[in-house]
């Protein structure tokens, strides 16, 4: 298979961090495309997409996320479902670990394309900023049976008060190629991304150059914009 589909970002340290006050929220974001690990999942076509919420004071917190898709076999949208939890090892270290299901709808067959996929993510915040140690492992990605990991390094630093800049590169790796590769015979690829985050009257904004290194119009260099808003429940 060389067709990508999504393995998701479950939820970002920075948001993860968050949940523990938040109780319940909703978020809604429009992007002018949806990536993943530089991939389009939309044709290159914008994405309405949303996620509902629910932190524990322990942590633990639990969710849904659904977008709008085009893959070009009549799915056309993805609905996963996460639980995790968060935890504060240090002042300068956490912790963000859980499960995650994604599920695909629209067309009879887009069902086999559901998978499970655990992540760890480790964060560490200092005086230069917050620096991320991101892994997720899948043994039936995307319903292939094929085992598939992804490694992710990070660093988001203030240039500005409620501006920042976020750089982050990683590597996509299918552990068996018979049954899963990206381009001919690649089993891996690697991707590239530097985004500007701010914030404006309640809601965030981010504009991401990013490129990978498959030769596909899909996965080539481009700018994604996105504009979200989190409202409390």
């Amino acid at each position: 298979m060389t067709t990508l589909k999504k393995t998701l970002c479950a939820l970002p340290l920075v948001l993860a961090s968050n949940y523990a006050a938040a109780d319940w929220s909703a978020t809604l974001t429009g992007a002018s495309d949806y990536t993943f690990n530089g991939v389009s999942q939309t044709q290159n076509d914008p994405a309405l997409q949303g996620s509902i919420d629910k932190a524990f004071a322990n942590g633990v917190y639990v969710g849904s996320w659904a977008s709008n898709v085009d893959f070009g076999d009549g799915t056309d949208i993805e609905w996963d479902f996460y639980v995790g939890r968060y935890v504060e090892l240090n002042q300068s270290w956490s912790l963000d670990y859980g499960i995650a299901y994604y599920s695909y709808h629209g067309d009879s067959g887009s069902s086999d394309g559901n998978y499970p996929e655990v992540y760890t993510k480790f964060g560490y915040a200092s005086e230069f900023g917050q620096t991320e140690f991101n892994f997720w492992y899948s043994w039936d990605y995307f319903g292939s049976g094929a085992g598939h990991t992804i490694a992710m390094v990070a660093h988001t630093f203030e240039i500005a008060e409620d501006h920042a800049l976020r750089a982050s590169f990683d590597v996509s790796n299918s552990l068996d190629g018979d049954k899963f590769a990206w381009d001919g015979n690649d089993k891996s690829y690697n991707h590239y991304r530097l985004a500007y985050q701010t914030a404006f009257k309640g809601f965030d904004i981010e504009v991401a150059a990013e490129n990978t290194s498959l030769d596909w119009d899909t996965a080539d260099e481009r700018i994604v914009l996105s504009v979200s808003r989190t409202f409390d429940l």
